[in-house]
């Protein structure tokens, strides 16, 4: 027998907002390509990462792309599951990349334990060709 946890309309209620705030912050971040990024007038730490392949494209390529990471607002059931606006998928005269953030403690070591704290939290943004995933 599998035990079942109740959940109450408070913890669910809880949950969403939370999952509202790491949304409303990922986008902040992915905005900026994590340069200065602000979120209600907090510094969200974080880096900006990308693979080989999407270092070997092209500069103009690579900027138009990075355009349309900035840009990105294309979220739905199929990519954004959990709500939090943490990947994307765009293409520019096509050519498709992935991006993708991740939420790590200070040290850049482990998951953050409490991923809505910007104070507790760096992100990464990873940008990388779908041959890559």
């Amino acid at each position: 027998m599998v035990a079942t946890v109740e959940v109450t309309p408070i913890e669910d209620a809880r949950e969403v907002m939370l999952r509202q705030i790491i949304a409303e912050q990922n986008d902040a971040f992915r905005r900026v390509l994590g340069f200065a990024a602000l979120w209600r007038g907090t510094d969200l730490q974080g880096r900006t990462v990308a693979t080989p392949g999407f270092c070997a494209l092209p500069a103009a390529t690579k900027a138009d792309l990075l355009g349309a990471v900035i840009n990105f607002a294309d979220f739905n059931d199929d990519n954004d599951p959990w709500e939090d606006h943490c990947f994307g998928r765009v293409e520019v005269g096509g050519v498709a990349i992935y991006w993708k953030i991740d939420l790590y403690d200070t040290d850049y070591r482990f998951g953050s334990e409490a991923p809505a704290d910007p104070e507790q939290t760096r992100r990464v943004l990873t940008l990388y060709l779908p041959s890559e995933h």
